[in-house]
């Protein structure tokens, strides 16, 4: 059954009224409305109006498909769904409605009252359904903007390019001023990128630390703010990586310092398979040996500096030790022969070493850190006699 022509009329007539009345009503019973900006519930009274406007029209051709989302909601600018929630959206559309349903008695030619009650009724879920679309699109366009916006600081940090706009582009993710900034790299899982990377974000945050992350080639990169035991949180987020070597870098004070945590967390993923039994994750500050043959010129600082100076400083005695020690295959009695004293004296002069530089020239490992940090000392100090 078509609507009578008097029936629009009535409807064209009240559009304004109505709409008045809706933005009345809303004044009235919606808190959050009254506490809205002028511009903003401007912007709400001109949506109200238009759908008001958009269901008379369709009322006039009941036949035709409502073009409900740009009718109605594309006079209101993107800024709109910020400031006003779904759920708030569905609140003005439910009070719309109402003062329309309230009317239909004088609104409808008499006799038409059944038939402007169930328009009324298919429209509203009309403007849910649309309403509920405008929010999706919304969300998937934010949604796309900030995985790139995250790209760009991710790659920033990597590249070591940090600045201001790093760090304002940051906080438009949500990014707070954690005082502790962490970087861990690792093997990016075989699976489309956003589902790696939205893997690996809910599990940070569900842990409780900011997060900022991306996949680099084959590489997966967690930028982690506010952790108190970096190789603790590394852990935590392990099975988000690939099967390999996951490496936590140094912590840094803040997201600008994060470049020097990537260069080291970077670089040892590199270094890494030189080190096959290696802990799962790895700091970068066990990896500087494998570093270091690498060419990382910050790791051959690193052992010259922590390792080999400490031991030339103490006296002759200790590297001449130590060295002696690692050459004869770490026994104590060939050490002793060479350097003609007492195993004991050995004993004593290798605990020294360790007390030093944190690392016993009994343990294998350990071994291995030190002979490097030997070689790279002994080629520093006859660069600087040349």
């Amino acid at each position: 059954m078509r609507p009578r022509a008097a029936t629009v009329r009535r409807l064209e007539r009240s559009i304004g009224t109505l709409a008045s009345a809706a933005i009345a009503r809303m004044d009235e019973t919606l808190p959050w409305y009254r506490q809205m900006s002028a511009e903003h519930r401007s912007w709400v009274g001109l949506v109200a109006q238009a759908g008001i406007a958009a269901f008379v029209e369709w009322f006039r051709h009941p036949d035709e498909e409502p073009g409900i989302t740009a009718d109605v909601f594309g006079t209101a600018p993107r800024e709109l769904a910020r400031a006003v929630t779904l759920q708030q959206t569905v609140e003005l559309v439910r009070v719309t409605i109402e003062i329309v349903e309230e009317r239909v008695g004088e609104l409808a030619a008499p006799g038409e009252e059944v038939l402007l009650r169930q328009a009324v009724l298919r429209y509203s879920r009309e403007i849910a359904f649309a309403a509920a679309e405008v929010y999706a699109r919304a969300a998937e366009a934010r949604g796309a903007w900030d995985a790139r916006l995250e790209a760009l600081v991710v790659d920033a940090l990597l590249r070591g390019e940090a600045d201001e706009a790093v760090r304002s582009r940051a906080a438009a993710l949500g990014w707070g001023t954690p005082d502790s900034v962490v970087v861990v790299a690792g093997l990016a899982p075989d699976a489309e990128p956003d589902l790696v990377v939205e893997g690996l974000r809910r599990a940070a945050r569900h842990a409780g630390y900011e997060v900022l992350t991306g996949v680099h080639g084959d590489r997966l990169v967690a930028v982690l703010g506010g952790t108190t035991d970096p190789l603790a949180a590394a852990g935590r987020l392990v099975g988000q990586f690939r099967k390999g070597p996951v490496v936590v870098g140094p912590t840094v004070s803040d997201l600008l310092a994060a470049t020097r945590s990537a260069e080291e967390a970077l670089s040892g993923l590199r270094a890494a398979p030189a080190w096959p039994d290696a802990p799962r994750p790895v700091l970068t500050a066990d990896l500087l040996p494998e570093r270091a043959l690498l060419g990382d010129e910050h790791a051959k600082t690193a052992l010259v500096e922590e390792v080999y100076r400490p031991l030339a400083q103490a006296g002759s005695a200790l590297l001449e030790t130590a060295a002696t020690y690692l050459q004869q295959a770490a026994s104590l009695e060939s050490a002793a022969r060479m350097l003609f004293v007492h195993p004991n004296t050995i004993r004593y002069r290798l605990r020294r070493v360790t007390e030093l530089t944190g690392h016993a020239p009994t343990d294998a490992r350990s071994a291995f850190v030190l002979q490097v940090a030997l070689a790279l000392g002994r080629l520093a100090d006859a660069d600087t006699q040349l």
